[in-house]
């Protein structure tokens, strides 16, 4: 049986599949959905807990919650409502944040592989 190479040494298709997975771009569309499928939940628990464990006046007052989501209340119809608008806008926020992060990694990437190119070609004119 052949033993096992120490996690120190790695092959270099081994690296190069983990640099792909570390640098490829976050899908913008599922990363949405997912942040704001978490973000709609838990507001919908946030209200169910507030409704059945403490009053409507009791702290943390998620009244104030309607001065953003329209149509929201602290009430059973106001789960749906929040969850709704709740997953709305975890829906922008990780789209927005999928898009700025693929954005820094593509500009990062093309910054670092151009000054590589430029410093393999610095020395042309002097072999001519």
């Amino acid at each position: 049986m052949p033993a096992t190479p120490p996690h120190s040494q790695v092959d270099g298709d081994d690296l190069a599949r983990e640099l792909q997975l570390a640098f490829a771009p976050i899908h913008k569309k599922a990363f949405g959905i997912a942040v704001g499928t978490a973000l709609g939940l838990v507001l919908a628990v946030l209200t169910v807990v507030h409704l059945v464990f403490l009053g409507p006046e009791e702290p943390p007052n998620l009244e104030l919650l309607r001065e953003y989501f329209y149509g929201y209340t602290v009430s059973w119809p106001g789960v749906f409502i929040g969850a709704f608008w709740a997953a709305v806008v975890g829906f922008v926020i990780g789209w927005f944040s999928a898009f700025c992060r693929n954005l820094v990694i593509a500009v990062s990437v093309f910054i670092t592989r151009t000054k590589a190119e430029l410093g393999q070609t610095r020395d042309f004119l002097d072999h001519i």
